[in-house]
């Protein structure tokens, strides 16, 4: 028995002749179907995450554990030169009398008093509230409650131990590291991380981020700290913060934002 090959010639229909197999990534890898709608496979209903490459699980640990590795480390090394007299400390002295008292103590004050408990913390707890109602849950408005909670638990026995003195008041002890940059730190850019995922852009934690500057900036030039006080408080609240974007991460806040937390 045989069978005459069917004319390729023929235009008729086309529908009775044999399928034709198609080349092409996007024939060979994804499954497709008639009425565009997306296929029922696993495959290909698979998405990327948001966090991470195809297959990862948000949230991803391993960025977020280095940086507070590396900032731990910086805070001990300029603790280790405070209780030593190290090397650091004669160019952080000279770049305090530098600038010191070169802008207007009338700004300078008002900059330094955005460290101010009761100017920063208020502004913790508006967000706080703010991220339970938006997010239904109470894990990272407590995770910025007890990062604020930290700052004085960790700061003052910090003072006592280095007894640093300060750059206009040499009789004075207890200056490293800076309790009004903490307050400032933990307190805006907690807020921030709070109201970031439901924010349209990203200018909560540009705000933060000049806030806690501006703070830093007024308290080295009235010369209430020196700027090494300064640095180590930014990098003992490092970890702190680090906490709260987990936290942040781990809950169902909508992806608008997402981007500032990955680090």
């Amino acid at each position: 028995m045989s069978e005459t090959p069917r004319s390729r010639d023929t235009g008729g229909d086309t529908s009775t002749g044999l399928p034709q197999r198609r080349t092409g990534p996007a024939f060979a890898h994804t499954p497709h179907r008639s009425d565009g709608r997306p296929p029922q496979t696993p495959r290909g209903a698979r998405q990327p995450d948001p966090a991470g490459p195809p297959g990862t699980t948000p949230p991803v640990p391993g960025r977020l554990a280095i940086f507070p590795l590396l900032a731990l480390l910086g805070f001990a090394l300029t603790t280790w030169q405070v209780l030593t007299s190290g090397p650091l400390l004669a160019p952080d002295e000279r770049l305090s009398r530098a600038v010191v008292r070169s802008v207007p103590d009338a700004v300078t004050e008002c900059l330094a008093d955005l460290g101010n408990v009761p100017v920063a913390v208020p502004v913790l707890v508006l967000a706080m509230a703010y991220a339970v109602r938006r997010s239904r849950t109470w894990t990272p408005a407590l995770t910025a409650g007890l990062a604020m909670a930290l700052v004085p638990a960790l700061v003052v026995p910090l003072k006592t131990w280095t007894a640093r003195p300060g750059p206009l008041e040499p009789w004075a002890a207890g200056y490293y590291p800076s309790g009004h940059t903490a307050t400032s730190a933990v307190a805006y850019i907690g807020a921030a991380l709070l109201v970031g995922p439901y924010a349209r852009r990203g200018w909560p934690m540009a705000a933060a981020l000049l806030l806690t500057a501006a703070t830093a900036v007024g308290l080295i030039l009235r010369g209430w700290h020196w700027p090494l006080d300064v640095l180590a408080s930014l990098l003992l609240c490092a970890p702190l913060l680090v906490a709260v974007a987990w936290a942040v991460r781990r809950t169902d806040a909508p992806i608008g934002s997402q981007g500032l937390l990955r680090t």
